[in-house]
């Protein structure tokens, strides 16, 4: 049976490849992102290869644009999976808890953390009418680490983490299943503006001594939406190479 599964944030990056992994193993993908133009070129890159794809503009921190996404979905079938990938990453280091600008704090806890929550509310009940699937909430090793200069961010992905096993507690009377991916430092788009030192960092206290590349969360996020980890829930995946293994 073909699955129907939401990846937020899929417009490019981390998001695209794991919609691109899933729809090459048969799911029906939806592109929820809400640059209109990635998640265009997404699709059209998607359907060019033959797979089935559909995107939904969305921004994830507004209410009726997260209720228009679940909709628009239950009208094709009902979601049987959901990844939360969208989050705020492009930029944001770089300041101490004491110098970073109050908005912008709010604004990253708003996106990632309400965000992931607020997507979840909505098509939980198309996964809970089914009485099955699964929901991936993509965090980051950085709330295990505690990354320097990154409090609204690692405060987000750690409110991401505690919320996943809140979620699961709630959700496993349906069936449903809901899990965390904590990626470590991965060079795609979203890191571009990470500075080389903390590159070096990585590559420095690594276990397995290369770059990560979003291949090695996709592959984690498509198992953990797969029947092989039919009775997993409430865990977080930590994928960096062993970094945050002694911390």
């Amino acid at each position: 049976m073909t699955r129907l599964i939401v990846v937020t944030g899929s417009g490019r990056g981390l998001g695209f490849n794991i919609a691109e992994r899933l729809a090459a193993a048969g799911d029906r993908v939806v592109i929820a992102e809400k640059d209109a133009e990635l998640a265009e070129k997404a699709v059209t890159t998607l359907q060019g290869r033959g797979f089935d794809a559909t995107a939904i503009i969305t921004d994830i921190a507004d209410r009726e644009s997260v209720t228009n996404l679940a909709t628009a979905v239950g009208e094709m079938g009902g979601a049987d999976g959901l990844v939360n990938n969208a989050a705020l990453a492009d930029g944001v280091g770089g300041d101490t808890f004491w110098d970073l600008d109050e908005d912008f704090f709010r604004r990253v806890m708003t996106v990632n953390a309400f965000g992931t929550w607020l997507v979840s509310k909505y098509l939980y009940p198309q996964l809970a009418q089914k009485g099955s699937g699964a929901i991936v909430n993509v965090a980051s090793d950085a709330a295990l680490y505690g990354s320097p200069r990154l409090v609204h961010y690692v405060g987000s992905k750690g409110a991401v983490l505690a919320m996943t096993r809140t979620m699961a507690r709630d959700a496993g009377a349906a069936g449903v299943r809901v899990n965390a991916v904590s990626p470590g430092l991965t060079r795609v788009e979203a890191t571009e503006s990470v500075p080389s030192s903390r590159y070096r960092l990585y590559e420095q206290n690594r276990v397995l001594e290369r770059d990560q590349v979003p291949e090695d969360v996709s592959g984690v996020v498509q198992f953990l939406l797969s029947d092989a980890s039919a009775f997993i829930t409430g865990q977080n995946v930590v994928v960096d190479g062993g970094f945050v293994m002694g911390h």
